[in-house]
């Protein structure tokens, strides 16, 4: 096998991890996140996922998830009605690159305006 072989196989793991771990972290979305939050600018009681994806980092995303009690001031939060949900660190992982994956689409529509 030749080095761009390799190489081309290694790309195609990382792109089909990626792209499993965003559908992971929808399938998180939809049970743990979507009775709060929307991701389609519809309103609900917690931010928009979209805006999140801007506003923060995917490191920022998952220390407001395991900690939110205490990190929700540091974010500009007046108070906190986030619970700390029961998520693994995989499952964290995924909801942080699904709330990652929202960008091009709000890019794409900044520009359109």
């Amino acid at each position: 096998m030749t080095n761009i072989t390799k190489l081309l196989l290694l790309l195609l793991f990382l792109m089909t991890n990626l792209q499993a771990s965003v559908a992971n972290g929808k399938n998180v979305y939809l049970t743990h996140c979507a009775s709060c939050h929307s991701n389609n600018m519809s309103g609900s009681f917690g931010k928009d996922f979209n805006l999140v994806s801007y506003e923060r980092t995917k490191e920022e995303v998952k220390q407001y998830i395991v900690q939110p009690g205490s990190l929700y001031k540091s974010f500009g939060y007046s108070a906190n009605a986030m619970p700390t949900l029961p998520l693994t660190g995989q499952e964290i992982d995924d909801i942080a690159d699904y709330i990652d994956s929202l960008q091009p689409f709000k890019k794409s529509m900044i520009k359109k305006r």
